[in-house]
């Protein structure tokens, strides 16, 4: 600890200083999620609004390539918003990207129906998801690393996962206010106007985060760069610079992006449109296994602290290179929500592995300089090819017949990350974070 007041100049963090700033990181992580995955937890109800032809799976193909358009903006925002937090600050880009969530949700809410005005109602939606797309890729890169850098060399691990922890609760927090308003409004009400409801909360709890976000303390990496009149990043500098760790980004997150979507949001289409469970009974099953997945992060950041974050990356895929195969199977022929939870948690426990030790593993890969923009660019690249599209190819195989070929393609992308982990160092050990 004496060491880092030595290198920055600054007072150490008290652990009252280091909470607040994890919480307020935190806080606006939660809502930007909340906003991104309302679109997939209630496209089920508004899929026929904007898309009113074809049967159900045609038309939840449909959105789901709106959902994966919206992805193709990640990379865009993420480059925007990696340089801008790299030379203006972390809390600047924070604040950026909760704005122009608030922007995307609030004009979802408010586009009309194909029956009222055409080709124009998808053609806005699509509009509004490229906002929100380009908001989140921001997000990602800038929380990432804001909350490595305030977490601690002590337990980096362990405060670094609230960073998943509240990206699961948004996720979740978008399943409960579907749950109540299944509970209160009847389908036919949820298909006409229900829907809308989600994204105007949304929109109100990003303003709201706007100005929490004002208030943040900034890191004391960004801080002793910009005293020290440090160079700058740049997208030349980071691929031709850091050519091997942002490969290694891509590996990583395209397999964990693929494994995540599949396990949880596409999760929920899945258990109704294969398995043939009711929408309500698979939004439960899908609550209850993100209320788990939640719990264990904080516990899979201290075991990466424990025995080496780059190890736990490789048990987590490698177990889903064993078992997404047999764990798709299991679901889809099941008929007991029961087995379906159980199944649905197996693979999100090994997933945990993986997602509560990302952010920092990729923050520690790089100098504070070019540190937001490393662990943005690489990362969201690969999240709109693999996470983005895990929805609408899992759904082209479906409509052509070979649905199982979806979980061979799971397992094959978590294996290409099993083999990049095990060649990587132990970051805990040679991490670029300097300050405590």
């Amino acid at each position: 600890m004496t060491e880092a007041v030595a290198d920055t100049g600054q007072a150490p963090m008290t652990p009252f200083a280091r909470i607040k700033a994890i919480a307020g990181g935190s806080a606006g992580n939660l809502v930007e999620w909340y906003d991104w995955f309302a679109y997939s937890a209630f496209s089920l109800y508004f899929a026929k609004v904007f898309f009113p032809d074809g049967d159900q799976t045609a038309q939840l193909l449909k959105t789901s390539a709106v959902f994966a358009v919206g992805f193709l903006m990640r990379p865009v925002g993420a480059w925007i918003m990696g340089l801008y937090a790299d030379r203006a600050g972390r809390r600047a880009a924070l604040t950026l990207s909760v704005g122009l969530m608030s922007v995307g949700s609030f004009a979802i809410a408010l586009i009309p129906g194909y029956a009222a005005i055409g080709v124009a109602a998808p053609i806005l939606l699509t509009t509004a998801r490229l906002v929100q797309g380009m908001s989140l890729g921001g997000e990602y890169g800038a929380s990432a690393t804001y909350m490595s850098e305030m977490a601690g060399k002590a337990r980096r691990g362990f405060w670094s996962s609230f960073q998943f922890v509240t990206l699961i609760a948004g996720q979740l927090t978008a399943l409960v206010v579907l749950i109540v308003l299944q509970r209160t409004l009847s389908k036919e009400a949820l298909e006409t106007w229900g829907w809308r409801v989600p994204f105007v909360i949304g929109g109100f709890l990003a303003i709201v985060v706007f100005w929490m976000r004002t208030g943040l303390e900034e890191t004391q990496s960004y801080a002793k760069v910009k005293e020290a009149g440090g160079s700058k990043g740049s997208t030349f500098a980071l691929f031709r610079q850091h050519p091997v760790e942002a490969a290694m980004i891509m590996a990583l997150t395209g397999a964990g992006s693929l494994a995540f979507y599949a396990f949880t949001t596409y999760m929920q289409k899945f258990l109704v449109n294969t398995s043939g469970f009711t929408e309500d009974t698979a939004t439960l099953i899908t609550a209850a296994s993100l209320v788990v997945y939640m719990c264990v992060q904080p516990l899979f950041g201290l075991l990466g602290d424990r025995i080496g974050r780059t190890r736990s990356i490789a048990i987590a895929f490698g177990g889903i290179t064993l078992l997404a195969y047999p764990i798709m199977s299991g679901i889809a022929a099941t008929d007991s929500p029961w087995v379906a939870l159980g199944l649905v948690i197996t693979a999100l426990i090994f997933l945990s592995g993986y997602t509560a030790v990302n952010a920092v593993v990729k923050a520690e890969l790089f100098p504070a300089h070019i540190r937001a923009l490393g662990v943005a660019l690489p990362y969201a690249l690969a999240n709109a090819v693999f996470g983005g599209t895990a929805e609408y190819v899992a759904l082209w195989f479906k409509g052509m017949g070979t649905e199982s070929w979806f979980y061979i393609y799971i397992s094959a992308g978590a294996f290409i990350a099993l083999i990049t982990a095990v060649r990587m160092r132990d970051t805990g050990k040679t991490s670029l974070i300097e300050e405590d």
